[in-house]
């Protein structure tokens, strides 16, 4: 057994849970801090939703989850899985390949208490503070709160020798900026705080982006709407047919917004519009975290990180697990999770903090010299399978070779290839069969 430390976890999720099981498998002694009074995360359905609908007021309550009712996963459960924790169809559950995130919940429920992780999660904890106290020693202070009363919360502080952040990236809306957006007189939302489609009944509405968001809101609110007008820059994945729809139309992104109600489009068209709704993505938000200014978020990037994952100066004694998207995110949750547990524990060595500073900045550099933008940085649409593989090296874990196949971006592939019903159409089992009888 390698060494052993004091380590907390922020957040119950996918990320949380799976960090939770790796640690203890170390032999670190793990405590979770969970705001909810359940584990899930992000796929922990609320059908509450924020008095602040865009969410621009730094004081709203906060509704962790952004599921809305209908949502189902746009990857198969096969993708879903762990290592040694398959998510397998269960006869009295959601058997569909692509399933409800009822489904995904009851799955994330099963592993929490199949590995005995529910015994080291404080439930009803929100992480107000994380702060290093004492650079030799390590020590970190975590600074949590729980609500007593309705208006009378009670703050604990602890000392933990090393934390793991593993509170999401899908709670802070990032919406669009465009001339009159806040003088705009209709109902403005972000997909955020979308959970049925009702209230758009003869609505004229305006949808900007056209991913999978946008394009699951278009198709459910679709047949109640007067009219859907879709909102998105020539560069944004297209999952949808607007062919298939009689009240949809495409635009380009909003050129301006007018206290008349009317809405411009940047190729001239313009719409009196009801409602506008934000499927635009999220921000990265660690308000909890004090690094003095040694970690920071500039435009959506968490930085400086050694592979997404350990700050140089601060590691091992900080770290961050689940920040990438664009990827299958499980996959690559666990493989830095394992990584994690191991560095902790003395298994694995990190280069020298100067390497580490150099290596982040080398591939800051490649993103520049490439084009793409800072927002981009935790991207792995295009890098997946060298990162996946890299992690797997380090903890000594041999992946199958279908894994260089079998990527997100093959995922999507596929689904341009079966159209927006893949989720009903596409037999993925058959597919996924064909490519590992192939290695």
């Amino acid at each position: 057994m390698g060494q052993s430390y004091n380590v907390a976890v922020i957040g119950a999720g996918t990320a949380g849970l799976v960090t939770a099981r790796e640690l203890q498998r170390e032999g670190h002694r793990v405590t979770v801090f969970e705001k909810a009074n359940q584990v899930g995360g992000t796929w922990l359905y609320d059908s509450l939703v924020e008095s602040d609908l865009l969410g621009l007021d730094p004081n709203r309550e906060i509704v962790h989850s952004s599921l809305y009712k209908s949502l189902r996963t746009n990857l198969p459960r096969q993708v879903m899985s762990f290592l040694d924790y398959p998510f397998v169809k269960r006869e009295s559950g959601d058997t569909r390949p692509f399933p409800g995130h009822e489904e995904v919940l009851r799955f994330l429920q099963d592993f929490a208490r199949d590995f005995g992780l529910m015994e080291l999660i404080r439930f009803g904890h929100e992480v107000i503070r994380v702060e290093l106290v004492d650079e030799v020693s390590h020590d970190w202070v975590v600074e949590s709160r729980t609500r007593e009363t309705e208006s009378r919360w009670e703050s604990k502080e602890e000392v933990f020798e090393a934390v793991v952040i593993c509170n999401g990236k899908n709670t802070e809306p990032k919406v669009a900026e465009f001339p009159g957006r806040d003088t705009w007189p209709g109902l403005q939302m972000h997909s955020h705080n979308y959970r049925t489609p009702e209230q758009f009944e003869n609505k004229i509405v305006v949808l900007i982006g056209n991913g999978p968001s946008a394009t699951d809101i278009l198709r459910e609110i679709s047949p109640l709407a007067k009219q859907v007008h879709l909102a998105f820059r020539g560069s944004d994945i297209k999952l949808i047919n607007l062919k298939n729809y009689d009240n949809a139309w495409p635009h380009s992104p909003i050129e301006c917004a007018h206290e008349d109600g009317k809405v411009v489009f940047q190729d001239g068209s313009i719409v009196e519009a009801d409602v506008i709704i934000h499927c635009t993505g999220y921000k990265f938000h660690l308000p909890f975290l004090k690094s003095n200014g040694i970690v920071t978020v500039d435009d959506n990037r968490v930085g400086p990180l050694y592979k997404h994952i350990f700050p140089p100066s601060l590691a091992p004694w900080l770290s961050f697990v689940g920040l990438n998207y664009r990827a299958l995110v499980f996959r690559v949750i666990e493989l830095q999770a394992i990584w994690v547990a191991k560095v902790l524990s003395g298994k694995v060595k990190l280069p020298t903090q100067e390497a580490m500073a150099a290596s982040v900045e080398e591939f800051y550099e490649q993103m520049e010299k490439a084009g793409w933008p800072k927002y981009h940085t935790h991207s792995l649409q295009n890098d997946e399978g060298e990162y996946a593989s890299w992690l797997a090296a380090q903890s000594d874990i041999r992946p199958p070779k279908s894994w260089e196949e079998i990527t997100f971006f093959s995922f999507v592939k596929g689904i341009f290839g079966h159209g927006e019903n893949f989720r009903d159409t596409w037999d993925v089992d058959k597919w996924i069969q064909e490519i590992e009888s192939s290695d």
